[in-house]
């Protein structure tokens, strides 16, 4: 299988769920940083797409749904930046959850 850079493996996997199943596909198994980066990503679209859902819905879950959004939007950023830096440390809150 042909792997790519970490950097560039973890960087793709924040760019929507296609980027995240790109960098799943092509990323070195045996390397921390990209699956961090991974790991943290996945958690992050999952949240986006809860938040979305809730948004559709009226009352609280308009509210609610914003205000995950709007998280998930910082921490994304967060992620980004620190997969463009080759920085591994975990992001707050989303970072110690092993899902991949």
């Amino acid at each position: 299988m042909n792997t790519m850079n970490p950097r560039n493996v973890s960087v793709i996997s924040y760019i929507t769920w296609i980027g995240w199943f790109v960098a799943l596909v092509i990323r070195d198994p045996q390397d921390p940083l990209s699956r961090q980066h991974i790991n943290q990503s996945l958690i992050l679209h999952i949240l986006k797409t809860f938040g979305g859902i809730l948004a559709a819905m009226p009352l609280f879950g308009h509210a609610l749904g914003g205000v995950i959004s709007l998280a998930v939007l910082v921490f994304w950023v967060m992620g980004l930046y620190r997969a463009v830096h080759w920085r591994s440390d975990p992001l707050p809150l989303v970072g110690e959850l092993q899902l991949v």
